[in-house]
């Protein structure tokens, strides 16, 4: 009598690949219950203090017509804030600060000099620097809002409130102590 047979059996009874199904399954289990590597458990998170932060927002070229009415709007209520498309929380507009529109003179003597711009349609385009305040978590690498949104100079950010809608640019990030 043979060890396996034409048909691929062990003394014509078990095939070889149910034996090695059996082995796979048979490891598979061991290696679930009885070596199942690190432990799942949540990772250590540093300990950081969440602190007051304020970060001025570079905004060029707002388009508004009723500029108080806006003004009034910022100091009513809390604006939210988006950071990459996704929701970081909201801030309080600690202050505005409008910033002339000028436009570049050419002068006899050569020299160039910014003057007012004369157009009225300028009138209706406001350049701002707004002061955001908040709560943040400080790590190693900056400024944390809503536990997932790290503010740094340079980014984009979209203040969204009641009647408005508009992106503008971080130019600073100050940590209150």
């Amino acid at each position: 009598m043979k060890i396996i047979d034409s048909k691929g059996r062990i003394f014509g009874k078990i095939s070889i690949l149910d034996i090695g199904a059996a082995c796979v399954i048979l490891m598979v289990i061991m290696g679930i219950f009885f070596f199942p590597g690190t432990p799942v458990t949540q990772s250590i998170v540093a300990q950081t203090k969440v602190k007051p932060i304020e970060v001025d927002v570079l905004v060029r070229g707002l388009s508004v017509a009723d500029f108080e009415g806006l003004q009034q709007e910022f100091t009513a209520e809390k604006a939210n804030i988006v950071i990459r498309n996704q929701p970081a929380g909201q801030v309080e507009i600690k202050s505005t600060q409008v910033l002339p529109r000028t436009t570049p003179v050419p002068q006899p003597d050569g020299t160039v000099k910014a003057l007012p711009d004369p157009r009225p349609e300028v009138t209706m385009i406001k350049d701002l620097i707004l002061t955001l305040g908040g709560k943040a978590q400080i790590t190693g690498n900056g400024a944390v809002l809503d536990n997932t949104k790290k503010v740094k100079v340079g980014m984009s950010i979209q203040l969204e409130g009641k009647n408005y809608d508009f992106n503008g640019s971080v130019i600073s990030v100050r940590v209150q102590e």
